[in-house]
């Protein structure tokens, strides 16, 4: 294949005009700079605050028992040991974000091609059970191997469940925001059975034969842990492979060709197309890249602190989709998508430690990051109307004043 007519790709303003939604919010992003995610957080938190507020409690207690059950507070005391609390809660806050850096990464790729992967869950659960059929087996081996033969294939498992979505865009057309929520059903009922009573990866301790739960990983894949204590859900290695993979995103956006095909696409498959762009390819590679990124997810999950996983667990796991909240907050950035995960990492494990001791009610100790999530996803997708208002009134200036000699001279 010859290389990209560069010349003839539309700018991201040229193909803000004519081009897709994903080409029209990166514009509405870049103008809208750091203001518009701050003014979100905060706008968020104010209205959380307000839900509270109505409920007879302190909005500014809460959040600061949520900012201290997150562990940040260890920031102006640190130390090198995890025994204090402001040091566990922080490692938890940090495995927690581990996870979401990742699949808020499987979202901000896809949409940097001009697709909506909603499937992030699905493609999370795969790479959960890919990786704990591949750590329970092969239990001999040594630590290295093992673990990179589970992580590996946590990945490719993850990348080729996304894969299909992009296969049925680029040959179909098929929607993937409807092909990836499908494929979510079809993980969850299939990691279900697997994890459930009866299911071939069932444990079989003997112990728990109606438990529907799966063995633990053996030790020989499980990842070291660089900060707490190994069997106690310290912080382990998998954090660094999170900031790794922030590094190949950004890398892979701005750096390579491919990068710069998939941004193309996304501004305007046409103009890309014109430009010597093989527009179905990067579709279904930009899923298939997306997908990777959840299955490692999945596969850090299940080798770096739980170990094993129940079917209990794939009912209530929410990862996937607050990835979609963690990208948008980010604005499909390596360093936004950093800031996002911590974010709601934060309040994911905030909200159950710092609330836990009667501050709230604790059904609205465990559904106040939900709202605020909602409410972040509520704001950012207003991100373009709102940009949209403010340039029509910029617009309607010249206008006005065009039609203002007009009534004088009458």
């Amino acid at each position: 294949m010859s290389e990209p007519k560069r010349d003839l790709v539309e700018s991201p303003e040229e193909a803000a005009a004519t081009g897709t939604l994903a080409a029209r919010i990166s514009l509405s992003q870049r103008a809208g700079g750091v203001a518009v995610p701050v003014a979100t957080i905060v706008l968020a938190f104010l209205i959380g605050g307000l839900v509270v507020l109505a409920t007879g409690h302190n909005p500014l207690d809460t959040y600061r028992d949520v900012f201290n059950g997150a562990g940040l507070n260890w920031f102006f005391h640190p130390t090198t040991s995890t025994q204090g609390a402001a040091a566990y809660n922080l490692s938890q806050t940090l495995l927690q974000s581990t996870t979401l850096i990742l699949t808020g990464l499987a979202v901000a790729f896809a949409f940097r091609c001009g697709m909506f992967n909603i499937g992030g869950q699905g493609q999370y659960f795969v790479g959960l059970v890919v990786a704990n059929w591949l750590g329970v087996s092969f239990a001999d081996m040594s630590l290295l191997p093992h673990a990179l033969i589970t992580i590996v294939g946590a990945t490719l498992a993850g990348a080729a469940w996304a894969g299909i979505a992009g296969v049925l865009k680029a040959t179909t057309g098929a929607h993937e925001v409807i092909s990836t929520i499908m494929l979510n059903w079809i993980a969850f009922y299939m990691a279900s059975w697997l994890f459930g009573d009866g299911g071939p990866l069932q444990t079989s301790d003997p112990t728990r034969q109606t438990v529907p739960i799966s063995n633990d990983v053996a030790r020989s894949a499980q990842l070291p842990v660089i900060w707490g204590t190994h069997g106690f859900q310290g912080l382990d290695i998998g954090f660094l492979i999170a900031i790794a993979a922030l590094v190949v995103f950004w890398a892979l956006i701005n750096r390579t060709t491919l990068g710069f095909e998939v941004r193309a696409v996304g501004f305007n498959p046409d103009a890309a197309a014109y430009g010597g762009i093989n527009v179905k390819k990067n579709l279904i590679r930009a899923m298939t890249i997306s997908g990777a990124f959840a299955g490692l997810a999945g596969a850090l999950d299940m080798v770096g602190y739980l170990y094993h996983y129940g079917q209990l667990d794939v009912q209530v796991s929410q990862v996937g989709f607050i990835g979609i909240a963690v990208a948008l907050l980010g604005r499909n950035t390596a360093v936004g998508t950093f800031l996002g995960a911590v974010l709601f990492g934060g309040l994911l494990y905030g909200t159950t430690q710092g609330l836990s001791s009667n501050v709230i009610q604790p059904e609205l100790a465990t559904n106040l990051t939900y709202i605020i999530q909602g409410l972040v996803v509520l704001f950012i997708g207003a991100d373009l109307l709102i940009l949209y208002v403010w340039n029509s009134r910029r617009r309607l200036r010249p206008r006005r004043a065009a039609r203002a000699p007009v009534k004088a001279a009458a």
